[in-house]
């Protein structure tokens, strides 16, 4: 088996110029629009991608739209996170937000029917960012991820609109077999909800329910209704120390 192991710096440079070319000032653009397509092509021909050209043109012609649906997920983050200031900020300093931002370009390319690359733009964005969002996941407007730490958004995961995810929480699939690699496995998160800090939740079959809110550290296998609160519930216990005199 021959693999070209330098096509991973390759794909890391691309991934990294073409989050760049997206927020690019309107004077540069041009120059690094061109950057950008020579480097596509490049990559195309080694995975082997006979139809590059046509696929960087129906690629770029998204661009704008693909920007739109992440400035929506910018002011998401501003408008939920205290600490956020500013969507300039939010471009430059959050990790969720650059890992969104790549899943949504990664994503456009694996539905233009791109080999390899839409799964290693992503996978470079988790080695940057903690957050595994898989290209084929489909996620709606308003996006919002704090932390980003330990994210884990598997490949049949569908997410609608204005949702918020934080640090730690894993959307998988309840069962690992090669033989379900067709099937959905993994969970569907109606509008409106929250998922707290570590929540797991898992299937195919999951569903949560538009305008829930699932507590930390909450484990779910079954869907849960609409406007539902689901908390995981244990016990602290503080005892005062004995203090030697």
């Amino acid at each position: 088996m021959k693999i070209n192991i330098r096509l991973k710096d390759d794909i890391e440079y691309f991934t990294k110029e073409l989050f760049y070319l997206l927020f690019e000032d309107e004077a540069v653009y041009p120059v690094q629009f061109e950057l950008m397509h020579a480097a596509f092509i490049k990559i195309g021909k080694s995975i082997g991608l006979n139809n590059a050209e046509a696929i960087w043109k129906d690629f770029s012609d998204c661009f704008q739209v693909i920007k739109e649906k992440t400035l929506k997920d910018a002011t998401a983050l501003v408008e939920n996170d205290p600490a956020s200031n500013t969507i300039e900020e939010v471009i430059l300093a959050y990790p969720g937000f650059y890992a969104i931002v790549i899943y949504r370009l990664a994503h456009q390319l694996l539905l233009l029917g791109t080999p390899m690359l839409p799964r290693m733009m992503t996978e470079y964005a988790h080695t940057c960012t903690g957050t595994d969002i898989n290209p084929g996941a489909v996620i709606g407007d308003g996006f919002f991820i704090d932390h980003a730490t330990g994210i884990v958004i598997g490949e049949t995961v569908v997410i609608k609109n204005n949702v918020k995810i934080y640090q730690g929480v894993t959307l998988g699939a309840f069962h690992v077999k090669k033989s379900l690699s067709l099937e959905k496995r993994h969970p569907t998160i109606e509008d409106n909800v929250i998922i707290y800090a570590n929540a797991t939740i898992l299937g195919g079959e999951t569903t949560i329910g538009a305008n829930s809110t699932i507590g930390g550290n909450v484990w779910l296998t079954k869907s849960v209704p609409p406007n539902s609160n689901v908390f995981h519930q244990s016990e602290s216990i503080v005892k005062p120390k004995k203090v030697v005199e």
